[in-house]
């Protein structure tokens, strides 16, 4: 399964050097999602390394992806989802919350984040998905298209180690974490050992392509 990480909504005075050691350990992809304004977002963007920025996905200020070099954009919602995701030579996501908006998004995005699946560890009150929707998800992505099976399917709320199993099982391809990282003691630990669970559990779509391998 492929693991993903979500920044914090607050500020962190050592949410850079945290970047610099998650990518060091491993992260392919980072979510930054702050209530920033558009001249702060640049800021931190042209803060970091180039290659650094080929890792960030931008939740807002989604014109700044191509210019500072970000790795691509993701679309929270309907509100700012477009009909058709822009073609900017970058990474496209956007977060769902339904099996019907689920099942819209797949073959149209590289990737799509789905939640809450869990209770989330964030925000009180936020998850999980009731189990009738969650039991319909699973069925769908058990067989999805080869199309569809283009957009990597990442579960969001409440990720945690011990629930890894249940996302694969599901039939989510990754996961992204945010609350059992951020509020870790050691941020880096908590992902090394989430990034170990997550090898461990293999989905139906990829054990799929594993088979069809040469």
């Amino acid at each position: 399964m492929k693991l993903v990480v979500v920044s914090p909504p607050d500020d962190r005075q050592d949410e850079r050097e945290i970047c610099r050691a998650l990518f060091h350990a491993g992260l392919k992809r980072y979510h930054l999602r702050k209530p920033w304004t558009q001249a702060v977002t640049s800021a931190w963007l042209l803060s970091l390394p180039r290659d650094w920025r080929l890792r960030i996905i931008l939740h807002t200020h989604h014109g700044l992806a191509q210019p500072l070099g970000a790795g691509g954009v993701h679309f929270r919602d309907d509100k700012d989802a477009p009909e058709s995701p822009p073609i900017i030579g970058r990474f496209t996501s956007r977060s769902c919350h339904d099996v019907k908006t689920v099942q819209a998004a797949l073959g149209r995005y590289p990737a799509i984040l789905v939640g809450p699946v869990f209770t989330s560890h964030s925000k009180p009150g936020y998850g999980p998905m009731p189990e009738p929707e969650r039991a319909q998800l699973s069925t769908m992505l058990v067989a999805r298209t080869p199309v569809q099976r283009t957009t990597e399917v990442i579960a969001i709320g409440g990720i945690s180690t011990p629930v890894l199993g249940e996302c694969s099982a599901l039939g989510f391809d990754g996961a992204a974490v945010l609350g059992a990282l951020w509020d870790a003691p050691d941020p880096v630990a908590a992902f090394v050992d989430l990034s170990a669970a997550a090898a461990e559990h293999t989905t139906p779509s990829t054990e799929g392509k594993r088979k069809s391998s040469p």
